[in-house]
């Protein structure tokens, strides 16, 4: 035990509590369990790591209920160092694919049991001082390598058994085989974070003999990489392995997921954008046929390079600059909710701090052609770019950020690079970085902070404007300049005429925002880039058209012509609205000021988080006082909200899930504040109810977390009193239903009636007790009788997605636990089903989907989910919570009631339903016709998938329908 793990001296962590002991015990009775006595005695008896263990279980969740559910994990380092059985791990996973009789089920199992343990491995030696946060990201990398390869060379020797392919070496799958795996962003320059995306750029050596037909493997290797991803993430009850982006690839929203080098080559010759080239500096071949993956780098080199530093590159690098700008002199360094990676003062900073250098010196130094940040560093230093104070102190800064972003990743294994707000979340980051209090490591985290923005600002205070030269553009005078309209046509416009004539307006001042000359001015300056941006969408003019619509209701140009002209990205994002997304077009064509939430530089490194929208809510209503300007304020801020939602959910800065979950917190916030509002101001006349308590039962996407940017509000309105209370005390008083039935006709024309500033939410108050025959307001007692002897078997169903959203809160919790127990009632499984089956049904003859993008209502659509979520709960085949979404209850069915291949094909569809349909509400006021579709929509919903055209993705959803509506129909029965 002289070298093992057991015996080693540890970095002092607190604990966050005194549970530690108590999780301790729970370890050892399962080690107990598993004859594992030896390490149960350790535990148990306080020896050797077993203080540290209990401490690291007070602090990260995941770790603790890891290593409780498996002290197999543990055992070996009774005898031996983390490094020794990290080595052995990793020869285990190299040796999987080659066990006999070898099943992709045996191997995803294996796989992700053999990642958890080095997952907890490599976290307790960063977290005890053994590993530095350079070694944590190095083993990171080694064993995202070692599970990409072993999956990998399964999937070519079974396309080998199938004739697909025929390979070089049966034993050594990848050697020769065409097929080309580079590693990109951290994955390729060996600094994985502790839950890292693994990007990968998949292309295929269609001049290696062993791929077959160089056309079908196209085919053949795209369908191979949708089985990788599968293998690699999908969720299992054993977890997943690395959830991997291909993304990076070139052009991915219209190729396939394999391309072809020649057909790669040409795209970055021709069309390779700057932000390409800065992605290609971290390159690195990782699988397949390493040997042809140097080859295509080598080839790469002068598109990535440059060799001389011309104007041209200058722009380029100029223009990437500009890109992550926005987070230069804007906003707040914050500690709590601040994001690790992508705010000031980030990692992204020090990254781009020495990519933008390497970009322009790496083509006469290829010193600086190394792919990790650190290395990089001390090559700028040692060769006069920069000075040894600068490569110290980003060395050591990059260190620290990166260690944080460990541990706040290492509390539920979550791909998160936020600091929690939370008091519990952020006092234990600080206590896993090694410190004793939360004041410490505020301090040394604002500190790192401010140090690597002064650094990072440093690099653009010392460029120098650079124009661009759009091509021959006039628009002065009357008459078209014949050279102005074969620039445009040559740019995309198929109209060109009609475009000068809208330019000339702009020019002539006959908008509001462009009557200044100062505008004018700016506008000009703008228009080559807007011309080169509209002009690469596939309706260009249709794009520009409600560019100039929205122009025209525009009070003032000034400032956002110049944010447009310093923010590529912004111009990028406008641009995207005006070519995909017809609804939030019109939107702030009619509102333009809902847009100026997009000039904040910082919103698409701030997630909507509930806490987030809380503090922006109560900024945006202090000194209101008046009931009807509280009411135009809420409905002020929920558009602009819901808007910032939406372009996050546009631009990809969060998946359909996280925008479900962003729209439904908002609406939250909405209703609650509506409902103090108009409590407020009814009590004014009417008076209050002695002992009176109202709760409002959020129902349907409400209650469960799946809101749409146009969804309306399922709400039931229930209410308590004192028995012995007959009116209410005010002015006027009523009786209490009286009372409570105006008080929700007053909260239901506050959430819906039509104003100027637009209506807050449509609201349906169906699913109350007895439908639209019922009271709009129902006492709580009379809900409880009605539920368990009155109530269909659809509205206990209902009831599966029922949560309190607002008022008081005691009441709440207490509706939550009525609900509860009314599911929780036994009930006849084969009854149930059966009404199940009629509901489907009827649903089917009422509402026939319209085509393959209605997949609401068709079979094996979202509402198939949904019913075999809820049947599941009312039947108890898995435990009701409250605010659970489908995807949650879907994620969490036993083994008993369905396979796990099932429950992970039922996520995945709920995952890719979820995606589109976002999209869709999004952007469009109807349901999807595909015969007359934005182009640009076309491109997002391609996009959200990873497929490269809409057919493809049209047969995705019938695949996923056809499997989905077979599950159904096997277990609702």
């Amino acid at each position: 035990m002289q070298n093992a793990f057991w015996t080693m001296t540890l970095k002092h962590l607190t604990p966050l509590n005194e549970t530690g002991p108590q999780w301790l015990s729970d370890m050892a009775e399962k080690a107990r369990e598993e004859n594992l006595h030896q390490l149960a005695d350790e535990i148990s008896g306080g020896k050797g790591q077993s203080e540290f263990l209990g401490t690291i279980m007070t602090l990260s969740p995941f770790l603790r209920e890891t290593m409780i559910r498996n002290p197999d994990f543990i055992a070996p380092l009774l005898d031996k160092d983390i490094s020794e059985r990290l080595e052995e791990l990793l020869a285990e996973i190299g040796g999987i694919d080659k066990t006999a009789d070898i099943t992709e089920a045996l191997l995803m199992a294996q796989l992700r049991r053999k990642k958890l343990e080095m997952h907890v491995l490599i976290a307790l030696a960063d977290l005890g001082g053994l590993f530095t946060s350079a070694m944590t990201s190095e083993w990171l990398t080694r064993l995202a390598e070692a599970t990409l390869g072993a999956a990998l060379r399964f999937l070519l020797r079974e396309a080998h058994h199938q004739g697909k392919i025929n390979l070089a070496d049966y034993n050594n799958p990848e050697k020769d085989c065409g097929l080309i795996v580079l590693g990109m962003g951290k994955l390729g320059a060996r600094e994985l974070n502790y839950s890292s995306d693994i990007d990968i750029i998949v292309f295929i050596d269609e001049m290696s003999p062993h791929i077959g037909d160089p056309y079908e493997s196209i085919d053949v290797f795209s369908k191979m990489m949708r089985r990788l991803i599968r293998i690699m993430q999908e969720r299992t009850a054993d977890g997943y392995v690395f959830r991997i982006d291909l993304r990076l690839r070139p052009d991915p929203g219209s190729t396939p997921l394999a391309l072809p080098v020649s057909a790669a080559l040409h795209y970055y010759e021709s069309r390779g954008q700057n932000w390409e080239r800065a992605a290609m500096i971290k390159a690195r071949p990782v699988a397949g046929d390493v040997k042809a993956g140097e080859a295509v780098l080598h080839e790469l080199s002068p598109y990535i390079w440059r060799k001389y530093l011309d104007y041209a590159a200058i722009a380029d690098i100029h223009s990437i600059k500009r890109q992550i700008h926005a987070y230069k002199g804007h906003g707040e360094i914050a500690v709590r909710g601040h994001n690790v990676k992508l705010g000031r003062g980030g990692i992204r900073e020090i990254e781009f701090f020495v990519q933008t250098q390497q970009l322009i010196a790496g083509g006469r130094f290829p010193e600086l052609r190394g792919r990790r940040t650190v290395d990089m560093l001390a090559e700028l230093c040692s060769l006069g770019w920069i000075n040894a104070e600068t490569r110290d102190v980003l060395t050591e800064k990059y260190s620290y950020l990166r260690n944080v972003e460990h541990r706040i990743q290492m509390l539920e294994d979550e791909q998160t690079h936020i600091l929690p707000e939370d008091d519990e979340g952020f006092t234990s980051v600080a206590y896993l970085m090694g410190y004793n209090n939360t004041n410490d490591f505020t301090r040394d985290f604002l500190e790192t902070l401010t140090t690597v923005e002064h650094h990072y600002a440093a690099l653009f205070e010392q460029e120098k404007e650079l124009g661009s030269d759009a091509g021959n553009l006039v628009f002065t005078g009357e008459d078209d300049d014949p050279g102005t309209l074969a620039t445009l046509s040559k740019l995309g416009f198929s109209r060109p005429s009609d475009i000068c004539r809208i330019i000339r307006t702009w020019h002539f001042g006959r908008y509001h925002a462009t009557q200044s000359a100062e505008a004018r001015e700016r506008l000009t300056e703008l228009t080559p880039a807007l011309l080169k941006a509209f002009g690469a969408t596939k309706r260009a003019d249709e794009a520009l058209s409600r560019f100039d619509a929205f122009l025209q209701g525009l009070p003032s140009g000034i400032q956002l012509f110049s944010l447009l002209q310093s923010n590529p990205s912004l111009l990028d994002m406008l641009v995207l609205i005006m070519s995909s997304a017809p609804r939030l077009a019109d939107i702030i064509t009619r509102k333009p000021h809902i847009f100026d939430g997009m000039l904040d530089p910082a919103i698409f490194a701030e997630l909507p988080t509930k806490t987030y929208l809380q503090n922006r809510l109560e900024f945006f209503l202090s000194g209101v006082t008046n009931y009807e300007d509280i009411l135009d304020q809420l409905r002020l801020f929920a558009n602009e909200q819901r808007f910032l939602i939406g372009i996050r959910l546009l631009n990809g800065a969060i998946e359909g899930e996280r925008a479900a979950r962003a729209f439904t917190d908002l609406a939250d916030l909405m209703i609650a504040n509506t409902l103090a509002a108009v409590e407020a101001e009814f009590g004014r006349v009417h008076g209050f109810v002695k002992g009176g308590r109202v709760g409002i039962l959020g129902m349907g996407k409400l209650g469960s977390y799946e809101l749409t940017a146009g969804s309306d509000l399922d709400l039931i309105l229930l209410y308590d009193y004192d028995n012995e209370t007959e009116m209410s005390d005010g002015a006027k008083p009523l009786y209490i239903s009286q009372y409570y039935m105006r008080l929700t006709q007053r909260l239901v024309s506050a959430l819906s009636a039509p104003t100027g500033e637009g209506v807050l939410y449509e609201v349906d108050l169906r699913l109350r007790p007895s439908g639209n025959k019922g009271p709009v307001a129902v006492p709580f007692e009379a809900f409880g009788k009605y539920q368990r002897n009155d109530a269909w078997v659809w509205e206990h169903l209902a009831l599966t997605r029922a949560r309190g959203v607002a008022g008081d809160q005691m009441f709440l919790q207490q509706l939550e636990d009525e609900v509860a127990a009314i599911i929780a009632l036994k009930r006849d499984k084969e009854k149930v089903a059966h009404d199940v089956r009629e509901m489907r049904e009827l649903i089917e003859q009422e509402k026939p989907p319209l085509n393959i993008w209605d997949f609401k209502t068709m079979r094996g659509g979202q509402v198939d989910l949904e019913f075999i979520a809820q049947f599941a709960l009312i039947t108890h085949q898995t435990e009701f919570l409250a605010g659970r979404t489908t995807g949650e209850v879907l994620e969490r069915l036993p083994q008993s009631f369905l396979s796990i291949s099932s429950v992970g094909e039922l996520h995945h569809a709920y995952r890719i339903y979820t995606n589109l349909s976002q999209i869709m509400r999004l952007c469009l006021n109807e349901k999807l016709n595909p015969d007359d579709m934005p182009p640009g929509l076309a491109d997002l919903l391609q996009r959200t998938v990873g497929e490269p055209d809409l057919s493809r993705v049209e047969s995705l959803i019938s695949e996923m329908a056809e499997i989905v509506g077979t599950i159904f129909d096997e277990v609702v029965v």
